[in-house]
């Protein structure tokens, strides 16, 4: 009997990707959506990430596999770099959801979601970062 704690992951999409694309690898998000409800019983996946119009097909794979799809409008520096940051957004959801959901699997890898974690764990709603 499969045991449902209704968990949700919260994604920072450019982190994950930019983590993966250094290291080499490359990630099977369908996979990495079974395993996250097999591994850890999560059963919604928010994925924040800037929208660029050249990846809707990705987008539309992602939506089909299962990850619910946060967008803010990509940002153009004067250098030619491209800035998607949706930090402030993943915070927002985690913590509207906060009722929805038992823990909370916050996937990122840099120290900007300090205070999430903070307010998380002291509400005993974190499962693992």
């Amino acid at each position: 009997m499969k045991n449902i704690e209704n968990n949700f992951a919260f994604i920072d999409g450019q982190n994950l990707y930019l983590a993966i694309y250094d290291l080499g690898w490359k990630l099977d998000y369908k996979r990495f959506r079974i395993y996250l409800q097999e591994k850890y019983s999560v059963e919604r996946v928010y994925m924040f990430m800037g929208f660029l119009p050249q990846n809707q097909e990705l987008y539309n794979f992602l939506q089909s596999v299962g990850y619910i799809l946060v967008f803010k409008p990509i940002v153009m520096s004067d250098n030619g770099n491209i800035k998607g940051n949706c930090d402030a957004e993943l915070v927002l959801q985690a913590m509207d959801d906060l009722d929805r959901y038992k823990k909370a699997l916050i996937i990122t890898g840099d120290g900007d979601f300090y205070c999430l974690v903070k307010s998380l764990d002291l509400k005993g709603k974190l499962l693992k970062v």
